[in-house]
């Protein structure tokens, strides 16, 4: 019998269906993911950023350009500063000449570095390859000229790639110094590795070496990381610094050197390469991260290609058919056709050999298809052969001409080689400056460079446009200019600099906007730190100068960064109001006109008149005459408060801690978390309204007096006259009948004391309130409470509020009671608050704090708004003021507009001598930037702190601490050691953190590990934590001190305590009187030892009773 197939049910579709859309879904994602990988892979790449170091005294891409457009070579003598023997390698001293050359393209300073500034010590720096101190450097550099604060990398996927070949610098590591810093110091790997490592930095980071053309293939493989997704941004370069002459001597051997150190790339002159030394990274980014962060986008990197001669004529013979294969697959990288590129940056060394193989193979490559000749050009005949750096500063010139539109001249080449079939519509040398050709298209330059082993690389760079400067418009009435530094000095430099910068060209509003920008957020925040308040070009000149000559200017705040700096929202009450309140910042911040729309307008739901109408009314109207009553000037005080406060928040600037003053308590709280914005809303406009309805009378009066006094003198008349407030410990406000009020206040005004009466009409926080309890304590109680997020501070208490807060009885009592707002201000102060911010319209509060933090250090106090200038000056000095003094401001969100600039002046690194030659006669000479001593044998005799207090005690452990710290390190003078810098900083490791223990444990006889030093990361903590530790060991029983000393002289030979010079050490410390054991009186204990057979005679108690100087 045939039977039908079952129905399928309405679960079973359900099933299927939801099977068919989970795996829609997941090809939906996986096509997604696929589109997200084709894309990043097709993608541009942009160099955002570029820094140089080459011979010359080049230290930037401008001056760089300045000296190829310009035609000028910078080749120098061999130098004086390194330890070569000259006499030797010249053959003056009669031998042989090791070298055929005395010049070459050698960098200015190659062995200074700023060590301090990249938390190295002297030793190790004296110990690290001069080429990982140029990569650190140039680095830091090509970051701010991207517009990216460095130190805003940590824990980034950014990759680095560096490439350097082994240096001939210092000596062998089996004779090296014993701190052990050689191994980190000379290996290559470490020249990507300690960047990484300093900026925090978790891409790739390969170190790379394939000779000459080890910093292109290094940019080549940065390329193809980003494009694979290994990386988001990248640092791709390389160095070359010569350590020793021993290059020059091989090329001699080899025939391979110019007699007069120039490279005469293509020239009928070539007779040899000239070697130079040189440093150079540009920043890499994916073109669409590039635009959506805002960096500048310098040049595209199209495409690039490496490849090996393989088994050519020769192991270091230059292959041209490998050349033209390298070209071809850099072209079909790029997708482009050989006609597409106008000219190459060649590696034209200036070999016999190499540059007329190099010549027909570019001929060969891009020959095909052309209109117009290809332009060869060579910067090595500028500044020599840079080696490992050569590909990396091709490129960077490469780019400079493309955003000059311009080739220009290669020297030394005005008669090309005979040994090249020269076909002028392929190819021509740019003899002279040479544009680049405007063919409706981005100009383009190839950039070669080719290894001695064989390693070919060849990169394609386009022009980009460049950003348009923003239109020109009105600038803020104050823009912030931010500097900062590692020292006094260097900020000072720093300004110099910038000023000397914007000399050269006009600045208008957009430039402004975008020097703001740039300064602000391409630039690491540092200790020693100064803004410059300016809304144009002048008023920013004359700031600068002021910082240059170190004098004070109004517009110019300066300060240094305080360590764990901890902040405290204070919110005005009553009394802070005054007409046009926050007119100004809601026409400039949208950020506060957003917050302020949004509390005003649910005011405007229970007021009678627009609160900001009220507050905005023209001065002197029956209107603004409103903002003096309590129901608007409460309302208006909360409002410009919270909106005051988002602002604050969208600029990084948060509480550690909030306290209000009267109504400004119902600002603190909400700010809190305290209770939503709509019951915020309600609690303030009915205790307004309420306050209002009573009828007017009573008086409020300022007083100077204590509160002590003030609670004697109202002794009995307590119904009459309230304590209203306690604001300070000498200065209170009374509340109540005017008659009594004014009664107390006249006679503490007949005591010579200061009293004010207060402009209003009610007499708040006395019993004159009572009335308005019970209809507050209605809306009160149906408010819904939450737990402050932030602490928040009592008035009725003067300390960090409970769950008291959370009862609408507390806010009844609000009303009622003292405002205690100077005990809160001092719970604060006790608790380490730092940085006290009034916010509020008018800085009512901030002398009232002030005299609360009396003798406090460290303890600063900032009014955001109220002064005679507009509300955006105000605030923008109050953020200045904050910034400097360590609190994180995030400028750019307070000023968005303008673009980062890439031609700013960079750090201004203060630099030391560091150098460390092979040793003579077995003896290792190490320059470490000032002569600094070696470290000292540890003493055999403790330091004496007894009898000293404990800051005494404290001073003394610090300068051991500072002593010993600056010989470990290798500075010269215990004054570079600061007391509040932390040991990391400073460069020291774990390994010298265990010897600096030891030291500090036999100079003191306290045990000091390595734990100890890092749980006490710099010399003042290390030296008040000791100075507790030694109160602590001074305080042992003197009886159980002796008797400890006859156990340890019972457990030692006496000749074991004279061999380690101890014994010696024990008996200086007897008194002049004191016997030998037998009855015989000793005027000099050191004799005693001296005489031997005496104090090999004596026993224990003999010893103790030398030591003691008792029976």
């Amino acid at each position: 019998m045939n039977r039908r197939p079952p129905m399928a049910t309405d679960s079973d579709q359900s099933a299927k269906l939801v099977t068919a859309l989970r795996s829609a879904l997941k090809e939906n994602a996986r096509l997604r993911d696929r589109n997200r990988e084709l894309d990043t892979r097709s993608d541009p790449i942009a160099i955002v950023g570029m820094g140089c170091r080459l011979p010359g005294g080049i230290d930037s891409p401008e001056a760089l350009w300045r000296l190829v457009s310009e035609g000028r070579e910078a080749l120098s003598p061999l130098p004086l500063d390194r330890g070569w023997d000259l006499e030797a390698l010249l053959g003056k001293d009669g031998s042989t000449p090791l070298s055929a050359t005395d010049r070459g393209g050698f960098l200015e300073g190659a062995a200074e570095f700023d060590a301090a500034f990249f938390g190295i010590s002297p030793k190790e720096a004296a110990a690290m390859d001069p080429q990982q101190r140029q990569l650190l450097e140039v680095a830091w550099e090509s970051l701010e000229r991207s517009g990216i604060d460095p130190s805003s990398l940590g824990g980034s996927a950014t990759g680095v790639y560096m490439g350097v070949t082994a240096a001939e610098y210092g000596p062998r590591m089996s004779d090296g110094p014993e701190e052990g810093h050689l191994l980190t110091g000379t290996t290559p790997s470490v020249a990507s590795g300690r960047l990484s490592y300093l900026l925090g930095l978790e891409g790739p980071a390969l170190t790379v070496d394939t000779a000459c053309s080890s910093s292109l293939v290094a940019v080549h493989l940065a390329v193809r990381a980003l494009r694979e997704g290994e990386c988001t941004l990248a640092l791709a370069g390389g160095a070359t610094v010569m350590g020793s002459p021993g290059l020059l001597a091989e090329f001699t051997r080899k025939d391979g050197l110019a007699g007069d150190g120039r490279c005469k790339a293509f020239g009928a002159d070539a007779d040899g390469t000239g070697f130079s030394e040189g440093a150079g990274v540009v920043v890499l980014e994916r073109l669409s991260d590039a635009r959506r962060n805002g960096h500048p986008v310098l040049a595209l990197l199209r495409g690039s290609a490496v490849n090996q001669d393989g088994a050519s004529n020769g192991l270091t013979a230059p292959n041209g058919p490998s050349q033209v294969r390298v070209v071809r697959s850099a072209l079909s990288d790029a997708g482009l056709a050989p006609a597409d590129v106008d000219a190459v940056e060649a590696h034209g060394t200036g070999t016999t050999l190499g540059d007329p193989i190099e010549a027909g193979a570019l001929m060969e490559a891009y020959g095909p298809g052309r209109e117009r000749p290809l332009l060869l050009g060579s910067l090595k005949s500028n500044v020599g052969h840079t080696q490992a750096a050569a590909g990396v500063a091709g490129l960077v010139k490469a780019v400079c001409a493309l955003r000059a539109g311009v080739v220009p001249p290669t020297l030394h080449a005005d008669t090309p080689s005979p040994h090249v079939d020269w076909d002028e519509t392929v190819a021509r040398i740019a003899t002279t400056a040479s544009p680049l050709p405007d063919l409706g298209r981005p100009a383009r330059i190839g950039v070669s460079s080719f290894g001695i082993s064989g390693t070919n690389a060849h990169a394609i760079v386009e022009a980009v446009p460049e950003d348009p400067e923003p239109e020109s418009e009105k600038s803020a009435d104050t823009l912030p200019f931010v500097l900062s530094a590692r020292t006094e000095e260097a900020l000072r430099e720093q300004a110099s600099r910038l000023r000397a910068t914007l000399s050269e060209r006009e600045i208008d509003p957009a430039r402004l906007s975008s020097l703001v920008r740039t300064l602000a957020s391409g630039r690491a925040r540092m200790e020693h730190r100064a803004v410059v308040l300016a809304s144009d070009a002048p008023s920013l000149d004359t700031g600068l100068d002021s910082l240059v000559e170190g004098t004070p200017a109004p517009h110019v705040v300066h300060g240094g960064e305080r360590p764990d700096g901890v902040v405290a929202f204070v919110y005005s009450g009553q009394g802070s109001q005054r007409p046009g309140m926050g007119r100004d910042l809601y026409r400039a911040h949208p950020v506060f006109a957003e917050a302020l729309d949004e509390v005003v307008d649910a005011f405007d739901r229970r007021l009678e008149r627009p609160l900001r109408s009220v507050m905005w009314a023209e001065e002197g109207s029956p209107e603004a005459a409103l903002l003096d009553e309590t129901l608007y000037t409460q309302a208006g005080v909360f409002a410009v408060e919270v909106a005051l406060t988002r602002l604050l928040e969208s600029v990084g600037v948060t509480p550690d801690h909030v306290v209000g003053h009267s109504i400004g308590e119902l600002a603190a709280a909400y700010v809190a978390g305290l209770f939503s914005l709509e019951d915020a809303v309600e609690l303030v406009s009915v205790r307004g309204r309420i306050m209002q309805d009573l009828p007017e009378g009573g008086v409020m009066v300022a007083v100077q007096a204590g509160e002590g006094e003030i609670r004697e003198a109202l002794d009995g008349a307590e119904g009459v006259v309230s304590l209203a407030a306690v604001n300070s410990p000498e200065g209170v406000v009374l509340s109540g009948e005017e008659k009594a009020v004014l009664a107390v206040a006249e006679a503490f005004a007949a005591r010579g004391r200061r009293t004010r009466r207060l402009p209003v009409r009610r007499a708040f926080h006395s019993a004159l309130m009572d009335p308005v309890l019970g209809p507050f304590a209605e809306v009160a109680s149906r408010v819904s409470y939450h737990a402050p997020r932030i602490p928040l501070v009592s008035n009725l208490t003067g300390d960090r509020a409970g769950d008291e807060i959370l009862d609408g009885h507390y806010w009844v009592r609000h009303v009622r009671e003292a405002v205690r707002f100077g005990d809160g201000i001092g719970h604060l102060r006790d608790a380490g608050i730092t940085e006290f911010v009034e916010v509020g319209p008018d800085g009512v509060l901030a002398s009232m704090v002030q005299s609360c933090l009396s003798g406090t250090e460290n303890a600063e106090v900032t009014a955001l708004l109220g002064g005679t200038r507009s509300e955006t000056h105000e605030l923008t000095e109050g953020l200045a003021a904050l910034h400097t003094r360590g609190t994180h401001v995030e400028w750019t969100a307070l000023f968005p507009e303008g673009r980062l600039l890439s031609d700013l002046p960079t750090y201004p690194f203060r630099r030391r001598r560091f150098w460390m030659n092979p040793p003579v006669e077995g003896r290792v000479i190490v320059e470490t930037g000032g002569g600094a001593p070696e470290a000292a044998p540890a003493p055999t005799v403790r330091l004496d702190l007894s009898g000293m207090d404990g800051h005494e005690r404290t001073e003394t452990l610090l300068d051991l601490v500072r002593d010993e710290t600056a010989a470990l390190l290798g500075h010269a003078s215990p004054r570079d050691v600061l007391a509040e810098q932390g040991f990391l900083d400073m460069g020291l490791d774990s390994r010298g953190a265990v010897r600096l223990g030891a030291r500090i444990s036999s100079l003191t006889g306290l045990e000091v590990s390595a734990t100890t030093v890092f749980d006490h990361p710099s010399p003042r903590v290390l030296a008040e934590h000791l100075a507790g530790e030694y109160t602590d060991v001074r305080e042992i029983d003197p009886e159980a001190e002796e008797e400890r000393l006859r156990a340890a002289l019972n457990s030692v030979p006496l000749e074991a305590l004279r061999a380690a010079g101890l014994l010696e050490a024990v008996l200086a410390l007897a008194p002049a009187d004191a016997g030998d054991g037998n009855g015989a009186e000793a005027s000099d204990p050191a004799a005693a030892a001296e005489e031997g057979a005496d104090v090999d005679s004596m026993d224990v108690d003999d010893l103790v009773r030398m030591v003691y100087g008792r029976d």
